[in-house]
């Protein structure tokens, strides 16, 4: 399976390429400030408002910190941003070699000397959804508006 790999601190992401639209470097970012922790804020990207999400807070692995560059992804909702705090690379993974402990389901793939966790895209961008839809359910929100359009 043809990848991009995605650095994320110490560990090693992995998307299918047919979710990568583009890499961004260090997108400048307009922070929403009643936003949820998982989205670090919005980019324009040739014209286009792209919501960039904290990679490492969605997997339950504190946050990214400082972004590096952003792997925007195709989606129903439009483009997507998942910040990286390395260079991603497009690589072809071979057979799975097990499963993530940390990652529910997700595949895990040797590398070189080093394993990738290959995401479940549509899983992540659910978690944000759902994020948003309770926040919904209390009153307004900006970001509800900006991860959808």
């Amino acid at each position: 399976m043809d990848a991009v790999l995605m650095p994320v601190g110490d560990d090693l992401y992995a998307v299918p390429t047919g979710w990568v639209r583009e890499v961004v470097g260090a997108p400048a970012l307009t922070p929403l400030v009643t936003g949820p922790a998982g989205v670090l804020g919005l980019f324009n990207l040739r014209g286009e408002i792209v919501p960039l999400l904290d990679t490492a807070s969605l997997l339950d692995l504190g946050h990214v910190g400082s972004v590096r560059f952003s792997v925007v992804l195709h989606t129903h909702l439009g483009p997507v941003g998942l910040s990286t705090t390395g260079f991603p690379l497009r690589r072809e993974l071979g057979d799975p070699i097990g499963r993530s402990d940390l990652v529910a389901g997700a595949e895990v793939h040797r590398v070189g000397d080093r394993v990738a966790v290959l995401l479940d895209v549509q899983a992540v961008l659910d978690s944000v959804t759902s994020s948003t839809r309770r926040r919904q359910a209390t009153g307004p929100s900006v970001t509800a508006l900006a991860v959808r359009s």
